[in-house]
């Protein structure tokens, strides 16, 4: 006999997340969820992307880690309403944890909320936050075959950023070969290369986002 102990997990998970999903609608919020691995520049990517945002729309960020709150100072220094979540181990963030976040938020006020996922590029991708977007940030010193090491991640992402390409001179980083990847695995997703802490290639990406904020 198998018994698939990640089935009742996973629909507990979904039945939630439907419900966060009804009331970022009914707010007209929308919700991006960001999935990288450590040390991909999530953080500095949402800083640009505020920077580049906040004229226009309010904005608040949910921080998931392992530990500490070390990122959501970052943005609380910003002025921008942040939520840490501590998972005490877990690699990525549910939606039970979500609503916890959310439920201290005014959403009424809120245009875009902005998810740091725990940074992996496994655990991530089968959990459903009610988000209107997953968004996949790779940087360049990562390497060029991550899109063959973990397909799963750049499947169901609805737009990749590479980040830090002001190293790619540094970096053994073929850009042709990444492109080819990404795109034989998910040919809708457009690609952002950008250089966060430098502003390099935001205006694209926020351009792009800021069109889907207005839709919501």
């Amino acid at each position: 006999m198998h018994i698939d102990i990640n089935k009742p997990i996973l629909e507990k998970n979904d039945k939630l997340a439907a419900e966060l999903r009804e009331r970022f609608a009914e707010n007209h919020v929308y919700v991006v969820d960001l999935l990288a691995s450590p040390g991909s520049g999530k953080t500095s990517t949402i800083l640009a992307t505020i920077d580049a945002l906040r004229d226009e729309f309010n904005i608040a960020v949910i921080e998931g880690d392992i530990a500490s709150s070390v990122d959501a100072e970052k943005i609380k220094a910003q002025g921008i309403p942040a939520v840490q979540i501590n998972t005490g181990g877990a690699c990525h963030l549910e939606s039970a944890m979500l609503k916890r976040a959310i439920d201290v938020l005014d959403l009424e006020r809120l245009d875009l909320i902005i998810i740091e996922n725990v940074g992996n590029l496994v655990c991530p991708t089968d959990f459903d936050l009610g988000e209107n977007a997953k968004i996949m940030i790779l940087s360049v010193p990562e390497g060029d075959d991550k899109p063959l090491k973990y397909p799963g991640i750049f499947q169901v992402s609805n737009a990749v950023i590479l980040n830090k390409v002001d190293t790619l001179p540094v970096f053994n980083f073929d850009r042709d070969a990444f492109y080819t990847s990404v795109r034989e695995l998910n040919p809708q997703a457009p690609i952002f290369p950008i250089a966060a802490t430098k502003g390099e290639g935001v205006e694209e990406w926020a351009s792009w986002l800021a069109d889907r904020i207005r839709e919501a």
